[in-house]
């Protein structure tokens, strides 16, 4: 018998697995360092002093990963500074999902079934780099700043009290990489779910009409927001007295205000406060409920933003539109044998799932403090912090604290989303039964 040769036809195949994975982790790198390296230099980040734009944006692919970034420094016993961010920079993070998801599939194309094994050893392989970048990027996130006191008489004052005041952040190690490998699990499996053109194993088979339909009509829908937001954004941008600012919460966190829309035009609940300077724009509803009196926590939900913007109240129909319009592509791919209570538990159930999602994604946890001898300096700090690490505002220039909080409830959001889901699945399946599938021949559809 021949043995099929394979020095001529490219690298063997051990060598062209590695070089796939290593094309993936490289592709997704790629572009979310592209787009937070531009969202960061709109911010004003192209500022920074010392050499520290690079450290910050690797601490903001740290924080797209579901990384936390941590503030430190001081000034011996006279200061300290107590600070950390976690929040996800989504409009990166996106980017990075999707680049690395499209060239994970386009190795894969041409096939409609592949083995376990294979597939495990893309998955493993694709890890291993990954958590070498992780290591990488953890490593890089890190620099130091020294904060100016003010005039010459301060600046006097300090130096015979010692009192150099310098703050720098680093990247949390077992949080980026623990997380950052969970988030590519995730995107991965997102690939397997969503997409059609994704091989599963032959055991598998059976399981992607129940799943895929809705997966992919909820991804349709999170990615409408985005469009949504993108054209919102450079009209804007136009219209805004400073279109940088605005194109940097484009690039940065677009995902974040529009997902949260999502979810709050289903009625779903987030709690939060912000205290201090916030150095990127964000929609003057939003911000107004956060400064709630007292730096009290206040209740984020339509009804509160439309006390400020009656506009927000479009948010309902908006997302009743869009989940119907995805529940009717849901139940339109999938087979006719499904029934229309199928079509209905499996779209309510990704519904909740996709709140779920969207609502720890959209959390958001960002203290800044400097403090001499105990007593607080400043209310404007956390625009610096933001500054230093998501763009903004010099973050060498003052002393100051604040704190953004933002968090999902999620017991009340995703049971109500799972019943917008079921409601919406029914009401899709209905519409989708009175419409011809491609390919199919034109019969009698009772019964």
């Amino acid at each position: 018998m021949n043995q099929p040769t394979t020095g001529a036809a490219g690298p063997p195949g051990a060598v062209r697995g590695w070089l796939d994975a290593l094309a993936v982790v490289l592709a997704g790198l790629v572009a979310m360092a592209a787009v937070a390296a531009l969202g960061l230099w709109l911010a004003g980040a192209d500022d920074l002093p010392e050499g520290g734009f690079p450290p910050v944006l690797a601490a903001t692919l740290a924080l797209a990963v579901g990384g936390s970034v941590q503030l430190d420094g001081g000034a011996g016993s006279f200061a300290a500074v107590d600070a950390g961010i976690d929040a996800m920079p989504l409009s990166v993070s996106l980017v990075g999902a999707v680049v690395m998801a499209e060239v994970f599939l386009r190795q894969l194309r041409f096939r409609a079934v592949a083995g376990g094994g294979e597939l495990l050893g893309r998955i493993a392989r694709t890890v291993v780099l990954w958590l070498i970048a992780l290591v990488v990027i953890t490593v890089t996130a890190k620099h130091t700043f020294v904060i100016q006191l003010g005039g010459s008489l301060a600046q006097t004052i300090g130096g015979v009290l010692g009192l150099t005041p310098e703050v720098g952040f680093h990247a949390d190690g077992p949080t980026t990489i623990g997380i950052g490998l969970a988030w590519l699990l995730l995107v991965l499996a997102a690939v397997f779910a969503v997409s059609r053109r994704a091989p599963l194993p032959a055991g598998l088979l059976r399981y992607q009409l129940a799943v895929r339909p809705a997966a992919f009509a909820l991804w349709m829908v999170l990615l409408a927001y985005v469009v949504i937001g993108v054209v919102a954004g450079i009209v804007t941008a136009i219209t805004h007295d400073d279109p940088r600012q605005i194109l940097a919460v484009v690039l940065l966190a677009l995902p974040n205000l529009v997902w949260l829309a999502f979810g709050i035009g289903l009625g779903a609940v987030w709690h939060g406060r912000l205290v201090g300077a916030l150095g990127l724009p964000v929609p003057e509803s939003l911000s107004a409920v956060l400064r709630a009196p007292g730096g009290q926590e206040a209740t984020i939900d339509i009804g509160t933003l439309a006390g400020h913007d009656g506009r927000v109240w479009w948010l309902l129909p908006v997302a009743a539109v869009l989940l119907l319009a995805a529940a009717f592509l849901a139940a339109h791919r999938s087979s006719r044998t499904v029934r229309l209570w199928q079509h209905a538990v499996r779209f309510a159930v990704a519904t909740a799932v996709t709140v779920l999602l969207v609502g720890l994604w959209t959390r958001m946890d960002a203290d800044y403090g400097l403090s001499v001898l105990g007593v607080g300096l400043g209310q404007g700090g956390l625009g610096d912090l933001l500054g230093a690490v998501l763009g903004g505002s010099n973050p060498v220039s003052s002393l100051g604290s604040g704190s953004l909080t933002l968090r999902p409830d999620l017991w009340p959001s995703v049971p109500l989303a799972a019943g917008w889901g079921l409601v919406t699945g029914l009401i899709g399946a209905l519409l989708a039964s009175r419409v011809r599938r491609r390919g199919e021949v034109a019969r009698d559809a009772g019964g």
